[in-house]
């Protein structure tokens, strides 16, 4: 009987464990270089600290996520200013990858950096976020947070839909509330439209407007059609990934220069360069000509190497 009872404990706990399991396997790093010498840098660090915990060890999503499905992410804080005490400005660099079927490979998912983060912050000040309660009693200190946890949402958002079809809808919702409730303040800007066309704002609008929902089936075509079936069938990968193509090649002519046609492409230009580098005459000519006009920054790249 007690035997029974112990095992029945162990399996209650295993199973608590599983389900309480945490979705994302972040790294984070707060560089502190260009702040002046007579601030403790040992602050820094704690900031680096509990930003981890507050990505790592908080639950984003219903779901239960295995150790090997966590997803990877790496945040690069670079604090490029102090405006006053403990308040300072920063860019933040936000990359995530995701495994590739039968495969170890990551495919790069999200590659991004953000110029528009502000925040204070003094030393052990608890991470605090609230969905309903952005501001908080201090707004510029609520930014860091929110921050964070919207970016937390769109990869989630972006490593849903690469696995299903339109998978990542409730998680660009939940950046859009984040958006539309965002900390208001002097200095904190990136959430409203106009902060620019390249900020937090357009990147949520981008994903959650029905006027660029091919977008979305881009994502899935790259990734399930494409990259997930490299390994057992690389003329069909490729097929998959110029149907992705072709989807943003229809948004980006409908609506020239939106933001996600750019942050798609952030960070794929090696990868796909290798992936059409081995394919046929009438694939690599194709993927060249639609790389060409979509991925500006690269066009030469692609021109060299896709001959």
């Amino acid at each position: 009987m007690h035997k029974l009872k112990f095992l029945v404990l162990i399996a209650v706990l295993i199973f608590s464990v599983k389900i309480n399991g945490q979705e994302i396997k972040a790294k984070v790093s707060v560089n502190a270089s260009r702040i002046p010498s007579t601030v403790e840098k040992k602050v820094f660090q704690t900031l680096q600290t509990s930003l981890t915990n507050f990505i790592n060890n908080r639950k984003w999503t219903t779901d239960v996520f295995q150790s090997n499905e966590k997803i990877e992410c790496n945040f690069v804080l670079t604090l490029t200013q102090q405006l006053e005490t403990n308040v300072y400005q920063a860019s933040l660099t936000v990359q995530a990858a995701r495994p590739v079927f039968n495969s170890s490979y990551l495919s790069p998912l999200v590659n991004y950096q953000d110029n528009d983060v502000t925040f204070r912050y003094i030393e052990f000040q608890p991470m605090e976020f609230n969905e309903t309660n952005l501001q908080g009693n201090d707004p510029t200190a609520s930014n860091l947070t929110a921050v964070f946890a919207y970016y937390v949402y769109m990869i989630l958002g972006f490593d849903y839909d690469s696995f299903s079809a339109r998978g990542g809808d409730t998680y660009f919702q939940k950046a859009q509330n984040i958006v539309n409730n965002a900390p208001e303040g002097r200095g904190i800007s990136g959430w409203k439209p106009f902060d620019g066309t390249r900020n937090r704002y357009w990147l949520m609008e981008n994903m959650n407007n029905s006027r660029y929902s091919l977008i979305h089936d881009a994502f899935y075509s790259y990734y399930r059609n494409g990259m997930d079936k490299m390994y057992d069938d690389a003329n069909a990968a490729r097929r998959g990934i110029l149907e992705c193509l072709t989807k943003i090649d229809n948004v980006n002519t409908e609506v020239p220069n939106t933001m996600i046609v750019q942050f798609f492409f952030q960070g794929k230009a090696d990868e796909i360069i290798k992936v059409f580098s081995k394919g046929n005459p009438t694939d690599k000519s194709r993927a060249s000509e639609l790389l060409q006009k979509l991925d500006v920054s690269n066009s030469a790249r692609y021109k060299q190497e896709l001959k």
